[in-house]
């Protein structure tokens, strides 16, 4: 299974790793049975996104993915981060082995489901701006 400098340098070097210990919006996908659980933090200043970190457990891929997906919501209005899709993060990433394509949807999902969080501690209903969050198949 062969991976992109870019995935390599994102599990060698992820960005944005920790947590925001006042954050606005905290999302976590994944479970134990697949293996890979994402958790996002995200930091919300009028509507921008100012600051994301996050912490996974799982492969190197799942890594990857959600260093760069961090990467790609930073500084992003929340209207913006929320047009991230896997697909964009496969392709920031120069392509992810199609075992690993699933590890991009958690990436997309851990972020949504930070924004959704975010939106229920403002009293606000994330349903119709987020959509539903659901689990990438594999993790059934």
């Amino acid at each position: 299974m062969l991976y992109s400098e870019t995935v390599l340098d994102h599990f060698a070097n992820p960005r944005n790793v920790g947590e925001i210990e006042d954050a606005d919006g905290i999302g976590e996908v994944g479970n134990a049975k697949c293996g890979d659980i994402m958790k996002m933090y995200i930091k919300v200043e009028e509507d921008v996104i100012v600051d994301v970190k996050f912490k996974t457990f799982g492969c190197g891929a799942a890594v990857a993915t959600s260093s760069i997906a961090t990467e790609m919501i930073k500084g992003k209005t929340i209207e913006e981060a929320l047009k991230l899709t896997n697909k964009a993060v496969v392709e920031a990433l120069e392509g992810l082995p199609p075992a690993k394509i699933h590890c991009s949807v958690l990436a997309e999902q851990a972020m949504k489901s930070a924004v959704a969080d975010y939106y229920k501690r403002q009293g606000i209903d994330p349903t119709p701006i987020v959509g539903e969050i659901k689990e990438c198949e594999s993790c059934h």
